[in-house]
Parts: C-alpha cells; structure tokens; sequence
C-alpha cells in the first residue's frame, strides 16, 4: 500500500533543523511522504546556501519530503507577508498537479490556514488545521496595555480560526479544552498531542547543577517575566545563592531592563540554538514557565525530559503536560504571590526538586516522545484521509 501524500505548511520562518535526527519530517518518512513549504528568514540568496548547504538555494530533501523555501529578499514586512501567502498558494497548486496530495496539514489557525483552506477547495485534498496556542487569549498579552491593533488582531484570529477549522476535515490540538470557548467549532473531529520535542536527544546532566531559576521565552510580557521577577524577588534573601537567568529575543529590552532594575542577580541573556538552550535547562536548578497564554510549552516538556523540576502556570495545556506534584507544580496565571510560594517550596525541598525530576523525565520519555508524536500524527492524517 502506498504512503499517503501530505502537503505540510509551516508557518514558521525557522530553517529546519541541521540535524536530521531533530526533524519531524524525516521522522515521518516512516509513514508519509510529501512537502513541506517553508519560509526562511534570510535577507540574501547567498545567505541560504552558506547555513543550508552549497546548492540548496530552492530546497532540498529530507527523507521522503521535499522541502520548498521562500527567501524574501525585500526588507517591506507588508510584500513579505503577501509574497509569502501567494508562495503557499502558488507552489502548493503546482506540486498537487504533478502528484495529487491526500492531505494538506497547515501549522496555524491564522492566515496560512486561510490559504490552506483554499488549497483544498481547489484541490480536494483533506485538511487538518493545527492550532498552536490558546485562541480566546490570542492577541490579549502582547503588551501590557492592549492596543487597537491587538484588538483587531483578536478579532481577525477568531474570524481565521472559525473559517479554516469549518472548512477542515480534522483539527490538532494539544490539549483537550483548546475549542471550549467556541461552541460553533467544539464538534469539529479532533486529534489531540503534543508537538515535537527530539526526547531522544535530550538527557539529564551530569554533576552539579547551577544555582539558577532558568526561563526561556518571549515575549517577555505574555510569557509572564514581570511575573516571576516580582515573584523572585519577593523570596531571594531567603536564598542568596540563587541567580534568575531570563533567556529570549526581546523587543522591547528597555521595558524588561527597567523591570530588572539593575539587580545582579537576575540576568539577561540572549537566545541560543535549540541544542544549548536543551544543555542551559539540564544544567538549570529548576525552570519557570509564567506565561499568561500558552498552547503546551515545548520548554515544559524539554525539562520534564532532562530531569528538571518545573513550575509552570495553568494557562492553556500546561495542566495537561505538568502534573499538579507529580511531574511539576503549577500555579494561577497572573498570580505572582502564589508563584512566590511555589519557589520557596521547590527551592528549599532539594527531596522534592528529585522526585518531580525523576517523575517529569518519566514521562516525558515515555508519553511525550518523538516516537509517540510521529504515531499520533500519522494517525491523524488517516482519520483526517478517511473521513472519521
């Protein structure tokens, strides 16, 4: 029996992995094959070819899919984004007439989603729409203080949201209750788990941890900074060997500089590659996950799996991936003095600190792998292909 064909969307300008072992596609090789249509961020042609590989400048091949860049060279962020729905568009009908897909799966309920939608109409083809984060707080949190545009952007999301998952065969979720707050959309045939996390590739560190509460993420105002560094400060003279690290790309750096205040014990520092941020968090005493909205925190799962214990809010899947003191502690999103009390706990029970570790690591490994995902969305696009 053939495999089945899959035109994959991502809306992401991250180049793929360097390493093979970290890519989804080729881990799907197994039991798909397809495309993959990719946005890259790079702002010269030459620039692809010198992180990529000599002769790659088009795309290049993964396993049993073919990945298709779109280098937009031009520095307006308006014909950017334009250019790249009409790539979407263009090459996804292209690549169906010379070999019709099954399914096309499109990673996001925004914009891409709308032209994915297009796609199966003039195709045929079934469509699974993936939705990444909380869609009643999308928009919401970008900023403190909420802004026109956010609320535009707030209603231009529920407008895409509605339109790509109505004319969807199938929906991915990451958690359960991800369509609670759309009635209209709450029967649509759903498949929930978790995105990839390389489990494999990541594992507990060896000798003495750093003194450190480690955070990685942006924005810092969704993801909840403001949050952990008044909650942290609220506890540090009871444990003045402890430094916060906030790691992530920044937009507004005077704002998260003036809440640090110039303290030395809480510092900033830039985001890395995947690899050392995985080596950060093992090496990490614990790690914060704050944030105000939240799909399912791939940070969660990548320190569940290297063993560190996790405090995180209940926004969104959280709850569904930290297990109330079992496998992490959560806390009320928003709420800082709670998540001052979860630190006092964690830091001064290192008994504690094991278990959830041990516990976290279990299953990660075990429910939260790579091998565990490729199954959950072969078995996705199946359904989504014969109609359940």
């Amino acid at each position: 029996m053939s495999q089945l064909r899959v035109l994959y969307i991502q809306a992401s300008w991250v180049p793929p992995p360097e390493n093979p072992q970290a890519d989804r596609f080729l881990l799907l090789s197994d039991t798909l094959e397809g495309d993959v249509l990719q946005p890259i961020w790079f702002s010269r042609p030459e620039e692809v070819e010198a992180e990529l590989g000599e002769g790659i400048r088009s795309g290049f091949t993964r396993g049993r899919f073919r990945f298709h860049w779109f280098c937009c060279f031009r520095p307006d962020g308006r014909r950017r984004r334009l250019g790249t729905l009409w790539f979407y568009f263009r090459k996804g009908l292209e690549l169906h007439r010379k070999k019709p897909y099954d399914c096309i799966v499109v990673y996001s309920h925004m914009t891409p989603a709308l032209v994915a939608a297009m796609l199966k109409l003039f195709t045929g083809a079934r469509l699974v729409v993936e939705i990444m984060t909380s869609p009643e707080l999308s928009y919401l949190y970008e900023h403190k203080r909420r802004t026109m545009g956010d609320r535009l952007m707030r209603l231009f999301s529920d407008f895409s949201l509605h339109v790509s998952v109505g004319l969807s065969d199938r929906v991915h979720l990451l958690y359960p209750t991800q369509l609670a707050h759309y009635p209209l959309l709450r029967r649509t045939p759903s498949s929930v788990f978790h995105d990839l996390v390389t489990m494999s590739l990541i594992h507990a560190a060896e000798g003495e941890l750093e003194r450190v509460i480690l955070f990685v993420g942006a924005p810092w105002y969704l993801k909840g900074v403001d949050l952990l560094i008044e909650a942290f400060r609220k506890i540090s003279s009871e444990f003045p060997d402890i430094t916060l690290r906030i790691q992530g790309c920044f937009d507004d750096q005077a704002g998260l500089d003036a809440l640090v205040g110039g303290d030395p014990r809480i510092e900033i520092v830039k985001a890395v590659p995947n690899p050392e941020t995985i080596r950060r968090i093992s090496r990490a005493l614990l790690l914060v996950q704050a944030s105000r909205c939240e799909g399912l925190s791939r940070v969660l799962i990548e320190a569940m799996g290297a063993g560190v214990p996790a405090i995180a809010s209940d926004a969104g899947g959280n709850p569904y991936c930290i297990r109330d003191g079992e496998t992490g502690i959560l806390f009320r999103s928003g709420d800082a003095d709670e998540l001052s009390k979860r630190l006092r706990e964690l830091l001064g029970n290192a008994e504690l600190r094991n278990r959830l570790g041990r516990r976290g690591c279990e299953v990660a490994h075990s429910e939260l792998s790579e091998r565990v995902y490729a199954e959950q969305f072969t078995r996705m696009v199946e359904a989504a292909v014969r109609g359940e």
